[in-house]
């Protein structure tokens, strides 16, 4: 007498053995017989799930505890690029050392992948303006450009700080261009002069010199300063 419906086949392709007390594989969830049922003969993918042990480190043999489940080359992997301590390890990241600038993203690169139009430094993943979320106007601006502008910038700022500098060594009123110094107040009394500078007065020197301009007007403006700054002067003829 036949039992076609008793038991099952093994899941072995080498095998596939009807047996009437199969057994099921408790990481793969595969029916094998007597002879395939451990990891090692059906060769079973997912017999990582159940391996507990903890992965050491081959640089500097530390544990690298993972989750159950997880890849244990994978966070060996990632340990060795940040946390290591060995020697190799620490080489390695030293020649990584551009950061992707965009939020949450700790990938290094060789070297530095900057934008057009933010000309802040990103990964190979982030380096287009829609990958990064480029804050710009879309107006990609050349690097001697941006040069230009950050010389202007420097050099207004420069300025500006050195008229703050000259009103700081003479503190007395001016009137009809002669100084009025100490020596004529001897007899009088001496004026009060205001020595704080209320913060709504200060204007950033971006901001006035961007004022009432386009970004293609500020471009050429700051090239025109740029080179004013680098022409040398001509010295007059007597």
């Amino acid at each position: 007498m036949e039992f076609p419906d008793l038991g099952e086949h093994c899941s072995e392709k080498t095998c596939k053995r009807l047996d009437f007390l199969p057994m099921r594989c408790d990481a793969c969830q595969e029916i094998f017989c007597k002879d395939h049922i451990t990891y090692a003969n059906h060769k079973c993918t997912s017999s990582y799930k159940k391996d507990v042990q903890v992965p050491v480190c081959p640089l500097c043999n530390t544990p690298i505890p993972i989750k159950r489940g997880e890849m244990p080359d994978i966070k060996v992997g990632e340990h060795i690029d940040r946390d290591c301590k060995s020697d190799p390890a620490q080489r390695k990241r030293k020649i990584f050392t551009n950061k992707c600038s965009k939020g949450g993203c700790k990938q290094k690169e060789m070297i530095r992948v900057t934008c057009d139009q933010c000309h802040l430094n990103y990964c190979l993943k982030h380096r287009h303006p829609l990958d990064h979320d480029c804050k710009t106007d879309g107006k990609p601006l050349s690097k001697s450009g941006h040069a230009a502008v950050m010389r202007s910038q420097g050099a207004s700022s420069s300025s500006a700080s050195s008229s703050r500098s000259s009103a700081s060594e003479n503190p007395w009123p001016v009137s009809n261009g002669i100084t009025v110094n100490n020596r004529a107040y001897s007899s009088g009394s001496i004026p009060q002069i205001p020595t704080s500078v209320s913060a709504q007065n200060v204007i950033p020197s971006s901001a006035s010199f961007q004022a009432g301009m386009t970004e293609e007007q500020a471009l050429q403006r700051a090239l025109e300063m740029s080179l004013a700054d680098s022409r040398p002067a001509v010295q007059p003829t007597l």
